[in-house]
């Protein structure tokens, strides 16, 4: 899963990248908001981190702009200003929610897992492509092959939903747990198991396995 971090501050910025780092996501950090600007542009991003007073374009201007250009990414905005009207600018522009400084890391690592869940399929791409067999419906929730649904239970769904979203990546065990079993406290297994009923019910190749790394579709 990539993430851009437009922060300033460098303290701030190389302690967000080097956790989030940690936690199997992929960071690419800025601290100009033109050079931010760009890269939103010509890279696909799962979510991204905007600080407001930076050099350059700042993260209001960039979360409007993008906006108007049809970019849908979630944003969240980091932020030391409390001023209301702030706030709310920020969410008339599109921003996914607001992080105050200063916050504990671990508050944005849930913030982030929770932000892309519920925004992984705000977009108008409603049928995604996995290969020449197998879609998914992301209206209904539906796994298809050649058309057809596959009967899958909750916590299955939830599984290749998320997988679908970062199509192409490895995702984490951590973010897993995070996002599809909300936190609870659940072993590896319990994961392990749930892929491979997915594969019983599709096919070995469907979801991808690298050892310490995660799970991928696609």
């Amino acid at each position: 899963m990539k993430i851009l971090l437009l922060e300033d501050d460098y303290l701030y910025k190389v302690t967000i990248k080097d956790f989030l780092e940690e936690s199997s996501y992929r960071v690419d950090d800025f601290d100009d908001g033109n050079d931010a600007l760009e890269a939103i542009y010509e890279n696909e991003y799962s979510l991204l981190l905007l600080d407001i007073r930076v050099p350059g374009v700042d993260g209001y201007e960039i979360l409007k702009e993008i906006r108007e250009n049809g970019v849908i990414t979630p944003v969240i905005i980091l932020t030391s200003l409390t001023d209301i009207n702030n706030l709310s600018l920020g969410y008339e522009l599109g921003c996914s929610d607001y992080l105050r400084k200063p916050f504990e890391l671990k508050e944005l690592k849930y913030r982030i897992d929770y932000t892309i869940k519920t925004h992984c399929f705000k977009s108008s791409q409603k049928i995604i492509k996995i290969d020449e067999n197998y879609s998914f419906d992301t209206t209904t929730k539906t796994l298809k092959k050649d058309e057809k649904p596959i009967e899958l239970t909750a916590t299955e769904i939830e599984l290749v939903s998320y997988l679908v979203q970062n199509k192409g990546y490895f995702v984490s065990i951590n973010s897993l747990q995070n996002v599809v079993w909300e936190g609870r406290d659940i072993t590896y297994a319990d994961i392990r198991m749930c892929v491979k009923r997915v594969r019983q019910k599709c096919s070995k190749e469907f979801i991808t396995t690298k050892k310490m790394v995660g799970y991928k579709i696609g």
